[in-house]
Order: structure tokens, then sequence, then C-alpha cells
């Protein structure tokens, strides 16, 4: 009789358990549905059997596309008509240093993604090593890209990473893209990295934009982050920059730093340009750890008759024997719409307050380098289409 009393009880435990796991299991997907059929822009991961389709339909749209193919690195150079001594310029091509992606990596997303173009990089010396985080896409400037890394290593070339992409699409906030690293080096040995997270807009967006009288964007563009100890495993920590500020649109996460690579304190603090979206407002972050930003709206860059602002490239600052002079190399279009760059001057004292603009510049989106006694940067815009190359240049460095 103890025999069959400790059986049934043994079953009525078993059963229960299943009950309950079972309720939690049908509770977890209707969350998981009710999240992807709102659209989900959160930044919470997910890859559920929707939201591989939704990466598929993006990424066979981005194949389709034309692509973009406007803007010479060289062509930029030459709008240099003068050169100041606190311009960085002009520039040329250094032929040795030109990577070329062999082969197609593994597909996460399993849809069957293949890259076709580079661009926009960010390059960081380490360990006597170059290491260039990259945008892929299917198509130049086309949307569905990852970001994958290479390795430079002199003597023996370049290496790309066996394990990229380094950064893909795993999260709402960035479903249909991730693009434009920006990559720092902090002082207590780890690394950040700034992207750019592309998603759809929603109603309640769309309704949001409205009230406040902004102008909706045609999709999300979210600066997001990741860190990292060893510049090959990252681990992302989400968005950074509030809606209240974006506006649902944000790019351009640049930070002052130094020839090496690091970021550099302006009065105390490190200091983030954000310069396209932001309801067409200027914003700069704050922030004493590079991971906790808060944002004040500052018009720091004027020009004037030059044309329209689109986006800031990079910062440099502490490239000269006077400490206290900063750069930024800025991205904008005359009045005929012609893409043009341009490089204003400042104090790091007075970091809002522009003293010069010169014309001509980099574009160096993912920062700029001293490298062999010489400015370094990479960019793959000249590069054919499908030939899947990063090329580099180099620009003097002035005492």
């Amino acid at each position: 009789m103890r025999g069959v009393r400790t059986l049934f009880y043994v079953t009525i435990i078993c059963l229960v358990i299943i009950v309950l796991t079972w309720t939690y299991i049908v509770k977890y997907s209707n969350v998981v549905l009710s999240r992807l059929s709102h659209n989900d822009t959160s930044g919470t991961e997910v890859m559920t059997t929707d939201y591989q389709r939704q990466l598929r339909h993006i990424y066979e749209a981005a194949v389709r596309s034309e692509g973009q193919n406007h803007i010479s690195m060289l062509d930029l150079s030459k709008q240099f008509k003068s050169c100041p001594d606190w311009c960085i310029g002009p520039i040329s091509l250094e032929a040795r240093l030109t990577f070329k992606k062999q082969g197609q990596w593994d597909d996460p997303g399993n849809i069957g993604w293949k890259s076709g173009s580079l661009f926009n990089p960010s390059v960081i010396e380490h360990d006597g090593k170059l290491f260039m985080y990259y945008r892929a896409a299917p198509q130049k400037e086309s949307l569905s890209s990852r970001i994958g890394l290479a390795v430079y290593t002199p003597g023996s070339g370049w290496e790309d990473y066996r394990d990229n992409p380094v950064i893909c699409s795993t999260t709402g906030d960035e479903v249909i893209s991730v693009e434009d690293p920006k990559v720092y080096a902090r002082d207590d040995g780890e690394f950040m990295m700034f992207y750019n997270g592309v998603s759809r807009v929603t109603d309640e967006m769309l309704a949001d934009c409205a009230a406040t009288g902004d102008e909706a964007p045609g999709v999300v563009c979210t600066i997001k982050a990741a860190i990292s100890s060893d510049l090959y495993m990252w681990e992302k920590i989400g968005s950074i920059v509030p809606v209240s500020i974006s506006r649902y649109w944000a790019k351009a996460a640049v930070i002052p730093r130094d020839p090496s690579g690091k970021p550099v304190r302006i009065n105390g603090r490190y200091m983030m340009y954000l310069s396209e979206g932001c309801g067409g407002r200027q914003y700069v972050g704050f922030s004493n750890n590079l991971v906790d930003w808060s944002f004040e709206q500052h018009t720091y860059l004027r020009i004037g008759d030059l044309g329209i602002l689109r986006e800031v490239a990079c910062a440099v600052t502490h490239y000269k024997s006077d400490d206290k002079l900063m750069l930024l190399d800025f991205f904008y279009q005359d009045k005929t719409g012609t893409p043009c760059a341009a490089q204003a001057k400042y104090s790091v004292d007075k970091p809002f307050d522009q003293l010069a603009i010169n014309k001509g510049g980099t574009l160096s989106w993912g920062g700029i380098i001293g490298y062999d006694g010489k400015w370094l940067f990479a960019q793959g815009w000249d590069a054919e289409p499908h030939s899947e190359e990063i090329f580099f240049y180099t620009a003097p460095i002035r005492k």
C-alpha cells in the first residue's frame, strides 16, 4: 500500500510539472510572436522563423538594388585648393595595404547571404597589427549589411577573420541592417564599437513624429554599441541615444581621438558629435566611461554658403605640438548637389566654436590614425563593383 501511495504522489507531481512547463512554453511563444507581429524594435535578441524570413526578404531586396557609387576618395582630395598646417590632406593611395576579401563567410542567419561590396571601415592599431572593421553588403551602400574584421600583420599581410561576421542582425532594432563601425580603444584595455542598427518605422513612430512636428524617416537608424576585450569577440550593449534625441534617426557617433586611436577627454569628459538626423538638430553626447551617455543640443558646425551639411566623418585631436588643436572632417553637398568634403578647426577648450573651415577632406568615416609616420585611413568607394576591395590612403603628418 505504501508503494502505491508513493507512485500516486510521484505521478501527480510529474503531471503538475508537465502542465506548468507547457503553460510556460505557450506563454513565451505568444510573447515572441506578439513582438514580431508588432515589428519589434527592441534590443532583445531574437532569431525566430519570422525574424529569419524578414532577414531573407531584406537581403533579396538588397541584391536587386543597383547600389550607389557617387563618391571617389581621390576626387575629394582634389577639392583641396589650399591646405593650412592644421588640415589633414591632401591624400594619396597606399597600394601596398589594399585588402581584398577572399570567399564568402558562413551565414549565421542561414538565408544564403553573400557580400558583394565592402566600405566604411574603421581601422585601429593594436599589438603591432592593424585591425580593420568593415561594412559588407550585397551592393555598395545597400542595406542587409554585416560587419566583418580583417587583421594586417606586417610581413604577412591581411587575413580575414575566420569567424566573420563579428556583428550581424540579431535584434528587432537592427533587422534591416548593421552598418558603419567606429572603433575606439579605452583606457582600461578594452575596446568600444559604435555602429548603426536599421529597422522598420512603425505606425506608432509615425504618429509620434506627427505629434512633435518632426519629419518621419524612411527607416529607423539607431546608434548602438558593443564592447570587446580582445578585438575579436564583441558583446552588444544596446542603443545609446534615446529616441527623445534621435527622433528615430541618428548617425555619426564621432568621438575625438588621438593618432593612436584612443578617445580623448575634452574638459574632463568624452564627447560624441551627432550630426545626421536628430530632427535636424545638432547634439553632443557626454560620458565618463564611453558606455553611459547624456546628450545636449549644441550647434557646433556652421558651414554657411558651402551648402548642406550631411555628416561629420571623424574628429582628431592631440596631433600637433599644440595639443589644444582639434579638427572635424565632414561631408556636405554644395549648391549643385555635388558630394564634397571639408575640415573645421577648433580648440579643445571650446569644442563648439569653430575657428576656421577649409575645403577638402578625407571622409574617413571610421576615423584616421597615425601609422608609419603618416596619417592612414581606408575606404572601399573606389573599388570596382563586386570586387570586394578596400583601399588605403595616406596624408602627410605636419609637425
